[in-house]
């Protein structure tokens, strides 16, 4: 008889990990809700004596809701200060760009010839400019 593959044994931690976080969170949500909306006699027939202000029952999601605003905010702050200006060549080049050497012979009439193998260079913006946006090359 062909013999059958060994079964990895797999931990249900993460199963049961989210279940407390399910009933946890069901239940402080439930508590909250007891606690925002139950009048006074209510919580302190169950025999609690001290709770918080009912006004942080509407502090703390305002104040959640202000975090969650506020790190976005920063977030697009902080993207739109690391961004170089348009007129910075580091907006359309960067550190692994191929380049060749101002001083060298140029890499691009050389492939022109039709049995040229051309060299790997990325193209300098003015060229691509000259290329797409010239007189010469309107196609409409």
């Amino acid at each position: 008889s062909p013999r059958q593959p060994l079964r990895s044994h797999r931990s249900r931690s993460p199963e049961f990990y989210g279940f407390v976080a399910w009933t946890s969170t069901s239940l402080l949500f439930v508590v909250y809700v007891l606690w925002a909306l139950l009048p006074d006699e209510y919580i302190r027939r169950l025999g609690i004596i001290w709770y918080p202000n009912r006004e942080w029952a509407v502090l703390l999601p305002a104040y959640s809701v202000m975090i969650v605003l506020l790190t976005y905010f920063t977030y697009f702050s902080l993207a739109l200060a690391s961004t170089p200006a348009f007129s910075d060549p580091m907006a359309f080049i960067d550190a692994k760009a191929h380049i060749p050497a101002p001083d060298g012979p140029d890499p691009y009439r050389r492939s022109r010839d039709p049995n040229a193998v051309p060299e790997p260079y990325d193209i300098p913006i003015g060229i691509v400019n000259r290329v797409l946006y010239s007189p010469g090359n309107r196609r409409e």
